[in-house]
C-alpha cells in the first residue's frame, strides 16, 4: 500500500508539472516552408497561451533573428508603460519680440516636441491660431527649434538606395506633415497626358512633370516611374519622369522631400500665405529663449492613438518619433539613439523580461542590425497580456481580414476577425507576432520568425500558422 502511495502521488505530480513545449513545427506549417524552400533552422516559432507559465510550441525560440518591423511591438509596450496611454506631445509657437498692429517685430520661433503626428492639418491649425492671435506679418525669421534630439546626419539613400521613399523618412524633433507629399496621378486618353498634382504644395518646390502616358497593363506601377529631387539655391526641383499607364487610373503617389527644416519652412510659407500672413525674413535653426512667450500651441492625439497608427500601419517614422522620446524622458536632452536604447532596456528590465540577445538601432524594424527572439518577444506579449494597458496594446495590434497590414489576409478564413497580429517584412525577411483567439475561446500568444533569402514566398505558412492555432492544433 505504502509503495501505492507513492507511486500515485509521483503519477498525480507529473500530472500537474508543465509540460514541455513541443519543438516540431505544425505538418501544415512544415508543408508551407518546405514548398518554397525555407528549412525548418531558417524559422523561430514559439505559442504560448495567454496567462500559462510554459509555451505550447517552441521551435528555435532562442536564436536571435531580424524581427523587421514585430520589433515595434518592443518600442511601443515600453512606452505604453513608461509614459502612460494619455501621454501628449505638444509643439508651439513662441517669440520675445512684441505684436502691435498685427506686426510681430522680431522672429517667431517653432518649438518641435518630437510630435510623432503632426501632420498637415495639425500644422495648419497651429498657423490659424497665430492669426487668431492677431500675427499677420513677421518682420524677423522663422526659428526652428529642432534640438530635442541629437542625431547624426542620415542618408535616406542608406537603407536601400531609395531616398524618397516615405519609409526612409528619417526622424526630426520638428517632424512636420510625416515630411511627404502625395503626387495625385490622373491618366487623361483623352489629350494623352498625365495630370500631377501635389498636396500639400510647398512654397519652396517646384513639381516638372515629364511623365508620359502609356498603354501597359498597371502592374507595379510604381517601378515605371521616377522621382528625382534637385536643389537650386533656397529652392528645390522634384523632376518626374517615366511612364504611367491609362489603365491605373488616379492613383496617389507619396514621397518624402526635402531637409526637414526646409520641408518645415515650405510648408509654413505657403500655409501663412493662404491664411494672409506674411514672412519678411528666411528660415534658420536655433533654441528658443528662456524668456519667450507662447503665442499658439498645439496638442498631438494621445499615446494611445498614436500607438495604434504606429502598429496598425507599420509606421517607420513614426516608430522612430516614439523611440527617441523614450530617450528625451529618462532625461536624456537632448536624446541620442543610446539613449533611447537605455530607456526601453531600463522598462523591460523592471518588468523582470532580460532579452541579452536584443540588439537595438531605432526600434522601428527598418534595420539590418536589430535582433530579438522568438522566445523574448513571446514573453513580451505574455507580460503585456497580465499589464493593466493590455486592451490599448492589444488594440493597437492589425486585425486579421479587417484592418491595417493584415486587412487583406486570411479573408474567408475561420481566423478572419479572431487575431491581433503585426506584420513584418524586409527583404530576406518576413515575421509576424500578437495574439489568437482559437475556436474555443483560448487566447494565444505566437511569435513565428523567419529569416531566409526565400523569406517572401513564407506568408502561406504564416497564415496556414494562424489557422491551425484558430482551429485548436495548438491546444
Amino acid at each position: 500500500m505504502h509503495r501505492i502511495s507513492i507511486r500515485l502521488a509521483v503519477l498525480l505530480t507529473l500530472s500537474l508539472a508543465p509540460q514541455a513545449a513541443f519543438a516540431q513545427l505544425p505538418p501544415p506549417v512544415a508543408a508551407a516552408l518546405k514548398a518554397v524552400a525555407i528549412p525548418q533552422a531558417a524559422v523561430s516559432l514559439h505559442i504560448q497561451e495567454a496567462g500559462a507559465p510554459v509555451p505550447l510550441v517552441s521551435v528555435n525560440a532562442a536564436q536571435a533573428m531580424n524581427p523587421a518591423s514585430v520589433m515595434k511591438l518592443v518600442t511601443t509596450y515600453a512606452a505604453l508603460e513608461k509614459l502612460g496611454p494619455a501621454y501628449t506631445w505638444k509643439t508651439g509657437a513662441r517669440t520675445e519680440a512684441p505684436l502691435a498692429d498685427g506686426v510681430l517685430a522680431g522672429d517667431l520661433f517653432l518649438a518641435g516636441s518630437g510630435d510623432p503626428k503632426l501632420t498637415f492639418e495639425q500644422f495648419w491649425l497651429l498657423l490659424r491660431q497665430l492669426r487668431a492671435e492677431g500675427v499677420r506679418e513677421i518682420a524677423g525669421d522663422l526659428v526652428l527649434d529642432r534640438s530635442l534630439f541629437d542625431l547624426p546626419e542620415e542618408d535616406p539613400a542608406a537603407f536601400d538606395a531609395q531616398p524618397l521613399r516615405p519609409y526612409n523618412v528619417t526622424p526630426d524633433a520638428l517632424l512636420v506633415g510625416f515630411k511627404t507629399v502625395r503626387l495625385n496621378l490622373r491618366p487623361d486618353v483623352a489629350t494623352k497626358t498625365v495630370a500631377v498634382a501635389i498636396e500639400p504644395p510647398l512654397a519652396n518646390l517646384d513639381v516638372v512633370n515629364l511623365v508620359r502616358l502609356g498603354n501597359n497593363g498597371c502592374g507595379d506601377w510604381k517601378e515605371a516611374l521616377r522621382a528625382d529631387l534637385v536643389r537650386h539655391g533656397e529652392r528645390y526641383r522634384l523632376m518626374l519622369t517615366g511612364s504611367y499607364s491609362a489603365a491605373c487610373g488616379p492613383k496617389p503617389w507619396n514621397l518624402g522631400v526635402l531637409p526637414h527644416d526646409h520641408y518645415a519652412y515650405g510648408l509654413f510659407a505657403e500655409l501663412w500665405r493662404e491664411l494672409g500672413g506674411s514672412l519678411r525674413g528666411g528660415v534658420r535653426n536655433g533654441a528658443v529663449p528662456a524668456a519667450a512667450r507662447p503665442l499658439a500651441q498645439i496638442e498631438s492625439p494621445s499615446l494611445a492613438e498614436i500607438v495604434r497608427d504606429i502598429n496598425k500601419f507599420s509606421n517607420n517614422v513614426m516608430a522612430r518619433q516614439l523611440y527617441l522620446t523614450l530617450g528625451a524622458e529618462s532625461g536624456r536632452r537632448p536624446a541620442r539613439s543610446e539613449d533611447a536604447d537605455a530607456a526601453i532596456r531600463a522598462v523591460l528590465e523592471a518588468r523582470g523580461l532580460r532579452m541579452p540577445e536584443l540588439v537595438l538601432e531605432n526600434g522601428s524594424g527598418l534595420s539590418r542590425r536589430e535582433r530579438l527572439s522568438a522566445e523574448s518577444l513571446g514573453r513580451l506579449l505574455q507580460a503585456a497580456w497580465k499589464s493593466p494597458l493590455m486592451p490599448e496594446f492589444i488594440a493597437s495590434l492589425p486585425l486579421t481580414a479587417v484592418d491595417g497590414t493584415m486587412k487583406k489576409r486570411l479573408n474567408g478564413n475561420g481566423a478572419a476577425g479572431q487575431a491581433h497580429i503585426k506584420t513584418g517584412t524586409l527583404e530576406g525577411v518576413k515575421t509576424i507576432a500578437g495574439y489568437v483567439l482559437d475556436r474555443h475561446g483560448h487566447r494565444l500568444a505566437v511569435v513565428f520568425l523567419i529569416n531566409h533569402p526565400n523569406a517572401q514566398a513564407a506568408q502561406p505558412a504564416q497564415d496556414a500558422l494562424l489557422q491551425w492555432i484558430y482551429e485548436g492544433g495548438a491546444k
